[in-house]
């Protein structure tokens, strides 16, 4: 069996899907959970756009060694250089570096001739090899660039040091066929092709990133570029759990394998849905809800006489479990403490301190602790360790159909002070947030919210998602508690930390760069 490189470009690409802002904290535990994964190589960001990039992409590289780190760079010296003091912590350090090789790219975007690409293309990779161990090259909009100029290009970076060529379909243009005529084409052209690995970066406009991906390494490529829940600039990438589990079921086909720990996907695909604020559609492939949900009568009869009838994957390949009761209200912090590392969080003690305190107050409420609902409360705490300038204490909604909503609300504000307000709003969220802002003492633009509970039943813990504008700056925010107006007011004061933070970090607005 070929042995595939994953590439996971979730921290890169995928923080590039409309409205979506990793901030510090979220950053380090999805490279922790990619890690755990076992991803062979992540893009952490692009270390050159801004201070808060090369921070992040410092720390997940100081931090990760399981995998390989790498950081996004353009053919620029000074890039390179910002992006060598980011990685070179590292287990493994490498380059990702970039140049665009299409014709409408070159001519509109770059304004260099051909000539001018290559000799760019080639001082760069001699540059980032001098310092990096590993280089990786990718052409942008390789799709659609001329053959013959991609294999000379190609050779030339090759000669300067590059051990990895990556073809991207910038702009998920190409189909599955078309691809693998490229892929094919390169490998019998490129006369030092052996010399390097061949991957494939594809993007979904035309729903095809998977099928192409496939086609790629059908036709030569050893490594494939992709995120988690395939999210990702316009329409996102190609998804890394739908090529796994395709390569996994059809290895007869394929003849490839990759060395993914698979039962860690169903995990890390709700990490990263709930840090992005991206839910999960119920019929999207191997994680969604509705994946292992059997509605015919004829497919429920089949799969009861035999899975294989109807289910060619088992939940349990994806690490889909039955959310059984794992804990009650009983159990000690010692079981507490062990379910959390098995749920693959390293907490200090007092985060497992504060965290086992909210899981005893939750198991008087409800009969059934999951391990979602564990899970729920430790990614919050997790994520949330960033400093809180303000913090809610007490909510008190008055309800009635024939009285006005009227919210009470006492929060700690950033000096530290117990500060009391009241509002009114046509309905229960509304005066909470009007509450809110009354407090914050300055406006704030509510342009999203978005409700669900993280398990079933009436007892089931409430998780809101908000998008806000506050201090001319967009950011997300998330809230989860037993009661749907705490949680809504948890995401809303989320959202205005997660602000004052960035604000504190001095993190500017970062550049996108899309290949």
């Amino acid at each position: 069996m070929q042995r595939i490189n994953v590439f996971d470009t979730t921290l890169r690409d995928g923080e590039q899907s409309a409205g979506v802002n990793l901030n510090f904290e979220e950053k380090i535990e999805i490279a922790k959970q990619l890690e755990r994964l076992g991803v062979d190589i992540i893009e952490a960001g692009f270390p050159a756009s801004s201070q808060g990039d090369f921070n992040s992409v410092k720390a997940i590289a100081d931090t990760v060694r399981g995998s390989s780190v790498t950081g996004l760079s353009r053919s620029l010296q000074k890039e390179i250089d910002i992006s060598w003091d980011a990685l070179k912590g590292g287990a493994e350090p490498r380059l990702h570096v970039f140049i665009a090789t299409s014709p409408i790219h070159m001519t509109h975007k770059l304004k260099m001739t051909p000539d001018q690409v290559v000799e760019a293309a080639v001082d760069s990779v001699k540059y980032a090899s001098q310092r990096f161990p590993h280089v990786q090259w990718s052409a942008e909009d390789a799709c659609r660039s001329d053959l013959d100029f991609l294999v000379r290009i190609v050779e030339k970076v090759i000669d300067a040091g590059a051990s990895v060529i990556n073809i991207p379909d910038t702009v998920g243009y190409i189909t599955p066929q078309e691809i693998g005529h490229i892929f094919s084409y390169l490998k019998h052209n490129v006369p030092n092709i052996d010399k390097a690995k061949l991957s494939a970066h594809c993007h979904d406009d035309l729903g095809m990133a998977v099928a192409n991906s496939l086609a790629a390494i059908e036709n030569g490529a050893e490594q494939v570029e992709c995120t988690i829940n395939g999210i990702g600039e316009r329409a996102g990438n190609a998804s890394l759990e739908e090529i796994a589990v395709a390569l996994k079921i059809r290895g007869d086909f394929y003849q490839a394998e990759t060395g993914l720990k698979l039962n860690e996907i169903k995990r890390t695909s709700t990490l990263v849905s709930k840090l992005t604020g991206m839910a999960v559609p119920n019929n999207k492939a191997v994680v969604g809800d509705n994946a292992f949900a059997h509605e015919s009568g004829i497919h429920q009869d089949g799969v009861l006489k035999e899975k294989t009838t109807y289910e060619i994957i088992t939940p349990e390949l994806v690490g889909v479990s039955s959310n059984r009761m794992v804990l009650g209200k009983h159990s000690g912090r010692h079981a507490f403490k062990e379910k959390v590392k098995e749920l693959g969080y390293t907490a200090t003690e007092e985060q497992i301190k504060k965290v086992f305190k909210e899981f005893k107050e939750l198991a008087d409420k409800k009969k059934e602790v999951t391990e979602d609902d564990i899970f729920a409360l430790m990614t919050e705490e997790k994520i949330g360790s960033a400093v809180k300038y303000y913090e809610v204490e007490t909510i008190q909604v008055n309800y009635g159909t024939t009285n006005i909503p009227t919210a009470t609300i006492t929060m700690t504000n950033p000096d530290g002070e117990l500060v009391q307000e009241a509002a009114t709003g046509s309905g229960s969220v509304e005066a909470v947030y009007n509450t809110l802002e009354r407090i914050i003492n300055a406006p704030i633009v509510l342009k999203d919210y978005r409700i669900q509970s993280i398990t079933g039943g009436r007892d089931a813990l409430a998780e809101v998602y908000v998008k806000v504008l506050f201090n001319d700056v967009e950011s997300s925010g998330r809230g989860t508690a037993h009661d749907v107006l705490e949680a809504s007011a948890k995401a809303y004061v989320n959202a205005v930390n997660r602000i004052l933070n960035r604000k504190n970090r001095s993190e500017v607005a970062e550049s996108k760069v899309h290949i």
